[in-house]
């Protein structure tokens, strides 16, 4: 009679158990057949540039040319409003502003300014409906807020009006916070934030006009407060135009009792040097 310590040594490692030697033939044949897929829907879907539509190499992504119409954020920046600054000192820097003018937030964090062709895509993205774009903002994303989501227990989305969601039946920060979520392997919480009423469209807008609009404009849930109690936060939105409005949602976090609420986003309103 066969014992079990016979089937061990006969069989010592998974690699040549029965069903681990399928596998090893398996595993091959599948990758083979994801590139055959893969090869299939390029030549019905070729990759295009997300800018200008030409052809390219790889899907989700732009072509030199537009590329070099994106202005990305690198150091030296503001450590406090995430703007670009013209020398680097070393350690921690603040902008005049960020020393004038401090945000309720922690940090701030974004891939690029909001000009030229990167306007043109998270305006697509945003308001026509054209998500295309999604997979190349969370790559984006996740290297721009690669300290912050370090950091991170939770992402949240700034949270939109109920009637605003119905009329664009998407949350663009929710889709971005989805994103960059997956990549960094971050838990996405959509439900932590929400807005207690509506508001004004912030374009056009003074700053001190945007400030009174989302004043007390966003709450944390009853049922959500143990979930966002003691967290290091990561907000994630589209754009940072004053700040108001990552302000009010950061306050309303913070009550709540995040430890810390940090902002990331794909863009950011700023002059080249701050």
């Amino acid at each position: 009679m066969a014992n079990n310590g016979a089937a061990t040594e006969e069989y010592p490692d998974s690699e040549t158990q029965p069903f681990g030697f399928a596998r090893n033939r398996i595993m091959p044949s599948l990758r083979s057949l994801r590139s055959l897929r893969r090869t299939a829907l390029d030549l019905l879907l070729p990759p295009v540039c997300l800018g200008c539509q030409a052809r390219i190499i790889d899907h989700d992504a732009l072509c030199p040319s537009c590329w070099r119409q994106i202005t990305f954020i690198r150091p030296p920046l503001c450590d406090r409003l995430g703007v670009p600054l013209a020398v680097d000192t070393g350690g921690v820097m603040l902008s005049a502003a960020a020393v004038a003018d401090p945000p309720d937030y922690d940090r701030a964090r974004a891939v690029a300014r909001f000009d030229g062709l990167m306007r043109v895509l998270i305006h697509g993205f945003k308001f026509h409906d054209s998500h295309n774009a999604r997979r190349l903002f969370g790559r984006w994303l996740a290297v721009a807020g690669e300290e912050l989501l370090a950091e991170a227990d939770l992402l949240v989305p700034v949270s939109l009006a109920r009637w605003r969601l119905l009329a664009r039946r998407f949350n663009q920060a929710q889709i971005l916070a989805a994103e960059v979520g997956r990549r960094a392997g971050k838990p996405v919480n959509p439900f932590a934030l929400v807005r207690r009423r509506s508001t004004a469209h912030q374009v056009g807008l003074t700053r001190a006009q945007r400030l009174k609009n989302v004043t007390g404009a966003f709450r944390v849930p009853a049922n959500e407060l143990s979930n966002v109690s003691g967290k290091a936060i990561v907000l994630v939105d589209d754009v940072i135009t004053s700040g108001a409005t990552a302000s009010a949602a950061a306050i309303a976090l913070k009550r709540a009792g995040a430890r810390r609420v940090d902002v990331l986003a794909l863009a950011i309103v700023s002059e080249p040097y701050s």
